[in-house]
């Protein structure tokens, strides 16, 4: 089966379905015309550009160039993750903390996959490296941000909770184990969720597009399984390195709550 072609005309009609979406925002005075013509035009810009960076690596077959396009990669995931945070933590943590962790996780992740199922020659070929690293950064960067965002929520709302077990000689790994465990659960239950729903509930995009593109469905799945597997333990990793180095952060050595290492809240 060979691969459908699309031209520029069949990508025009397919985008006119974003009409349908800016009628709601009129209809519903909800004010996000802009926002989704701005949003568009962006997605449109940065999958251009990095087809041309793909098309390039690709051709190049660079470890450093390789490792520079997943440092940018790595940092903008980073940006983004701090700028979900409505109470950041302050000075070089807040961007620090995130993408250190993610940095880690989607490294490490992205690494072994390549060096024990996939086996690409060379083990570092862009084709494979930074497809990985994108899907699983994307998804680990959601749960980090979501995982570190409800650490502080629950750290606020339970202060005196918290204060009241170190007063009383917990330390404080024991006084924020319940605010940490609600962090990791709430950051891992989508990728649970994604788990649960896929091919009952939806099919992913990977492996839609594979099999657009004319690849054998079994293959297809095969490589969907892979990729999930490498999101579950990348998400994962990085959350539990993200909520313990918020909750690290957000103590000291005389074991106090310091929530005074927040950034005032965003208006």
């Amino acid at each position: 089966m060979t691969t459908i072609p699309l031209s520029t005309l069949d990508l025009v009609l397919a985008a006119l379905l974003l009409i349908i979406n800016g009628w709601i925002s009129v209809r519903l005075d909800l004010g996000l015309e802009r926002t989704l013509a701005v949003a568009a035009a962006r997605m449109v810009v940065q999958l251009l550009l990095v087809a041309l960076v793909l098309r390039m690596l690709f051709e190049t077959v660079s470890p450093a160039l390789t490792a520079l396009a997943a440092s940018v990669m790595v940092g903008f995931a980073g940006y983004e993750a701090m700028a979900r945070q409505d109470r950041r933590l302050t000075g070089a943590w807040s961007y620090g903390l995130g993408t250190t962790a993610m940095l880690f996780a989607g490294v490490t992740v992205t690494v072994v996959a390549l060096a024990t199922q996939l086996r690409p020659d060379p083990w570092f070929h862009p084709r494979y490296a930074i497809p990985l690293l994108g899907m699983v950064l994307g998804n680990t960067m959601t749960g980090v941000a979501l995982g570190m965002e409800r650490l502080v929520d629950s750290l606020r709302r339970d202060r005196l909770a918290v204060e009241s077990m170190l007063a009383l000689g917990y330390t404080r790994p024991e006084a924020f184990r319940p605010a940490v465990r609600v962090a990791v659960r709430a950051a891992l239950i989508p990728v649970i969720n994604t788990m649960a729903a896929t091919g009952l509930v939806f099919l992913p995009g990977m492996m839609t597009g594979q099999i657009l593109a004319g690849a054998d469905p079994m293959l297809a799945v095969k490589y969907q399984m892979l990729v999930i597997f490498l999101i579950a333990g990348g998400t994962g990793l990085g959350v539990i390195i993200a909520v313990k180095g918020v909750a690290y952060r957000l103590s000291d050595g005389r074991h106090r709550l310091r929530l005074d290492r927040l950034a005032p809240a965003r208006r």
